[in-house]
């Protein structure tokens, strides 16, 4: 671990070769599995441990199958060199795994030379690490494209995936409403089934009443017949009572009397009986029949209710039964819509795989057509070359006839090519001219008027042939050649714009050719002997690049040919082109994105991407133009008018706008300046604010959210910079006054300057769009050595994150993180992070994907993960992390943001927690001495910290107060994350 490593032990120097090689073997394993061989034999080669054969061997031989063997291969190779190979070895891991030579050797990296043994002199060192730091950045550039390339891919297939997404979500919920309306139809059909036996049980339970009312009719006509029969039984007996009574009187005798008169008694009770009994029962049986009577109307009333409930239900059922119908169409058709949307998306995605296809067709036959026709303009060149060898024949042939009128010839070739040179260098910048056709012309013909050679020469302008004319066609057309001045003219003229004046350099060089064309005629008459200030100016075809215009020009004093406007988040737009200069004349028009740039800058070929540059960097890199450059233009004119409506409705002031982090704490001061501190956050919205130079118009922005406050300006990077190499200076020779005052001040300086280094050198270190094509090494004598800075950074770029769930907690110094962790843990809301006990193959695989952050024991393998954080942080709680700093970049690549707190410590707050430190096996003087390491530490971290006062509490309980409040305050912040410096 980086807190175990020794940066004050032996020097490995010292160390005897046996130790030198246990310490090797003793983490062979990790060093065959890690390293890689093509890294380090360069290195191991320039210090004469490996040879050429030693080499070869390891890369080539077919027994090493993988890395590992070429490794222990290698590993075997050096033991063999003793010492020396152990060393080499040492250094060499030293310079490209750092973290694995400090595991082997305890120690920290570095790469002074005095930490090198000396098997490699110091210059071809020092060439080997600029050579690898070369190649470090070679590689992570082109693992930021590899990853910007991955990202686009990632963000095409998250678009993609949420549009099937959508669709999928369409489609359940469909099959949702599908659902629900076939449960809604099983309930009412449900409900239907039990409605029909309730009808079943009224049509049962009026059947019965129908069968009780049918028995008590039965009864009643039985009680009915049965009180007919009495009366009709006491009719008879009434009757013949009296036809008995009348007979007694007329027949009866005296003695008889008295027994008749008794049974005429008990005849009269018995009758007086049954009267007395005969109303009582007609009383039962008339109450028996009203009762019935009330029964079968109310029955009657309930079987017409049920009937009408009946009537209703059937409604019901018939309505329902429609509206499944309405709702089964309804469903096969969105399912016949989604089927033919997807056939719709499958045909759509055939028909942009064909385009595609298509688009790639083209380009290629775009591709052969443009070498198809630089391809005829080679044969074109090739056989006007021989045309004009052939017409070079004729006239050395014709020229040996008439020596005397070939040097008469020659005298007024001079003459006319001094002043052809005259009249061009008087027009070394033509204006645009009609495009016209250009024929094969010697131009040594136009300034002979009176041999047969001219006009052999001169009628051959006039041909179409690839042959010579014949003489008699020489003949013909001599004499309309010579009273036609306006033709020579006008080819002079063609002449002209077929060629441009060279640099007065290679005119110099080229001018001992001209001298040596005095010879002979035939040399005279060469292509070699034309005038060395001219060569062809036909300007390259435009190349079009995805909507993209590469145009080459003059650019001399580009600034003053045309204006910019725009920044990094609008891109850089001509605003303004000044007419007849080389600008306009090759047709460039304001509303044109500027996306690249390519000039050559003291014989290096220079390129600078503007696509993404702030207008500070676009005009210094345009005023770096001093000769020919070409410019990668792209059309966006809606782009470039919302943009000027913008500025004209002072919306914004520019198109830059980008968030950095102060390293330094700035005064105000006249015409707006603003008063920044260390570690404020601005939003640069201006790099060149009208007026000014030197300064930037930027705003503080709010810390919970992205809104500018209170807005100024602040100095440029370069005078920033400037003003942060005097503030150190002046701290570095301020006069000690006393211990106490002196402590003082120093605390006071480092909360007023944040030094912040990094490995970019060069130009600004913002700016990463520079590119030199020939050679990456610094030269004293560059133009650009004024605008070159020292490593240090006045401001670094931040991009804001916004964590969603609750943020991790670090508590530092780490002696006393420890003590407040279980303290804080046992919070609500607030959970301890534990470790975790891995198996050999899980810390491997772990350790391989960097999800390890800290080891607890070594030797065991446990540790704590990030597997382990995020799982606490998914309860929607805070995960108390009881580790150092070394975990807060591993965090940071996995997108988890820690709030860390350092508490700072003085001599008195350590005296109030000594009975806390006693209690876990720690001193005062060792909470001192772990706040002084750390606390310089705070300031490489890529995000802000908080810092407690060490006088802002009095114990412990008030300590834990604030630090709630703080962590409450610090998870509503708006996170800001520096990119990687180095």
């Amino acid at each position: 671990m980086t807190g175990e490593c020794d940066a004050g032990g032996p020097d490995l120097r010292e160390i005897g070769e046996e130790e030198m090689w246990e310490l090797i073997n003793d983490n062979r394993y990790r060093i065959s599995m890690e390293v890689r061989p093509c890294i380090l034999i360069p290195y191991l080669r320039q210090a004469r441990v490996l040879t050429e054969m030693d080499e070869d061997e390891i890369v080539s031989c077919h027994n090493l199958t993988n890395r590992s063997m070429r490794t222990s291969y290698m590993l075997d190779l050096l033991r063999t060199q003793g010492r020396n190979g152990a060393m080499a070895l040492l250094e060499s891991l030293m310079i490209h795994y750092p973290t694995l030579y400090t595991l082997v050797t305890g120690r920290k990296p570095s790469t002074e030379p005095s930490r090198f043994s000396g098997l490699i002199k110091y210059s071809e060192l020092t060439e080997y690490l600029v050579r690898a730091v070369t190649g470090m950045q070679k590689e992570l550039q082109e693992a930021r494209c590899e990853a910007g390339r991955m990202s686009a891919r990632c963000a095409s297939l998250d678009s993609e995936i949420r549009e099937l997404m959508g669709q999928e979500e369409k489609s359940r919920c469909l099959q949702s409403e599908n659902e629900r309306m076939r449960r809604q139809l099983c309930s009412l059909q449900h409900e239907v089934t039990k409605l029909k036996d309730e009808k079943c049980d009224l049509y049962m339970r009026y059947t019965a009443a129908i069968e009780e009312k049918s028995a008590v009719n039965m009864r009643l006509h039985d009680l009915n017949l049965q009180v007919y029969q009495l009366q009709t039984e006491l009719q008879k007996a009434l009757t013949e009572n009296e036809f008995q009574k009348r007979r007694s009187l007329r027949c009866v005798p005296h003695a008889e009397t008295p027994q008749l008169q008794e049974e005429v008694r008990s005849l009269r009770c018995q009758l007086v009986k049954v009267e007395k009994l005969d109303p009582a029962r007609q009383d039962i049986l008339a109450q028996d029949l009203a009762e019935a009577i009330d029964s079968q109307v109310e029955l009657a009333e309930q079987l017409r209710c049920y009937r009408e409930e009946n009537e209703k239900l059937v409604t019901e059922k018939q309505g329902l039964l429609d509206q499944k119908e309405c709702l089964s169409l309804q469903v096969q058709k969105l399912t016949l819509d989604c089927n033919m949307h997807q056939q719709k998306n499958t045909v759509i995605q055939s028909q942009m795989r064909e385009l595609q296809a298509e688009r790639d067709q083209a380009y290629l036959s775009r591709d052969e057509a443009q070498a198809m026709i630089a391809r005829v303009l080679a044969e074109k060149d090739t056989l006007r070359c021989q045309l004009v060898e052939f017409q070079e024949r004729v006239c050395s042939l014709q020229a040996k006839r008439s020596p005397r009128e070939h040097q008469q010839s020659c005298d007024e070739r001079e003459v006319d090519w001094e002043s052809l040179r005259s009249s061009s260098e008087d027009s070394q910048v033509p204006t645009r001219r009609r495009l016209c056709r250009m024929d094969a012309v010697n131009p040594m013909s136009l300034t002979s008027c009176g041999s047969e050679c001219e006009d052999a020469v001169a009628s051959s302008v006039r041909s179409r042939n690839a042959e010579p004319p014949s003489p008699e066609s020489l003949r013909r057309r001599e004499e309309a050649l010579y009273t036609d001045h306006s033709l020579e003219t006008a080819e002079t003229d063609s002449l002209l714009d077929d060629f441009v004046f060279l640099p007065n350099g290679i005119e110099d060089k080229q001018t001992p050719g001209l001298s040596s064309s005095n010879g002979s005629s035939s040399d005279g008459l060469s292509r070699t002997s034309a005038p060395p200030f001219l060569m062809r100016s036909r300007q390259k075809a435009i190349r079009v690049n995805g909507r993209v215009l590469s145009i080459s020009f003059q650019g001399e004093a580009l600034l003053s040919q045309l204006t910019v406007v725009g920044g990094n988040k609008t891109g850089v737009f001509v605003h303004q082109v000044t007419e007849r200069s080389a600008a306009h004349t090759v047709g460039i028009s304001p509303g044109a994105q500027i996306v690249e740039v390519k000039y050559e800058q003291n014989q290096k070929a220079l390129r600078m991407v503007l696509e993404d540059s702030t207008l500070e960097e676009a005009m210094w890199a345009l005023s770096q133009i001093t000769g020919l450059c070409h410019l990668s233009l792209r059309p966006r004119q809606d782009d470039y008018e919302a943009l000027l409506q913008q500025l004209q409705s002072s919306e914004t002031s520019s198109g830059d706008s980008f968030y950095v982090r102060v390293n330094m704490s700035l005064p105000a001061g006249p015409n707006g300046t603003l008063a920044v501190s260390c570690n404020d956050i601005l939003h640069v919205t201006n790099t060149r604010p009208a007026g000014t130079e030197d300064s930037w118009h930027a705003s503080q922005v709010h810390p919970c959210q992205l809104l500018d406050l209170q807005s100024g300006t602040v100095p440029n990077y370069y005078r920033a910079q400037r003003l942060l190499i005097r503030a150190i200076e002046d701290m570095s020779f301020q006069t000690k006054k006393s211990q106490k005052g002196w402590r003082v001040v120093t605390q006071n300086k480092e909360k007023a300057v944040r030094i912040v280094s990094t490995g970019r050198q060069g130009r600004n270190p913002l700016w990463v769009s520079v590119e030199d094509k020939k050679t990456k090494s610094t030269d004293s004598g560059d133009t650009s050595a004024a605008k070159s800075c020292v490593s240090l950074m006045p401001y670094t770029l931040v991009t804001p994150h916004y964590p969603p769930i609750c943020r991790p907690v670090l508590l530092l110094p780490t002696v006393l993180g420890r003590i407040l962790d279980n303290k804080l843990a046992g919070w609500q809301g607030f959970q301890l992070c534990e470790p975790e006990v891995l198996s050999s193959s899980e810390h491997a695989a772990q350790l391989q994907r960097s999800e390890i952050l800290e080891e607890c024991e070594q030797g065991r393998n446990c540790c704590y993960t990030l597997q382990s954080v995020e799982k606490v942080m998914k309860k929607g709680i805070h995960c108390v992390l009881p580790l150092g700093l070394d975990c807060v970049r591993r965090l940071h690549r996995a997108e988890i943001f820690p709030i860390i707190i350092f508490i700072g410590q003085s001599a008195r707050s350590a005296r109030k927690l000594r009975s806390k430190l006693q209690r876990h096996s720690q001193s005062e003087e060792q909470l001192l001495a772990c706040s002084r390491n750390e606390e310089p530490l705070l300031d490489k971290l890529p995000c802000l910290y908080h810092s407690v006062a060490p006088d802002s509490w009095c114990d412990q309980a008030s300590l834990l107060t604030s630090l709630r409040t703080i962590i409450w305050e610090e998870q509503k912040k708006i996170v800001w994350l520096e990119p990687d410096l180095w």
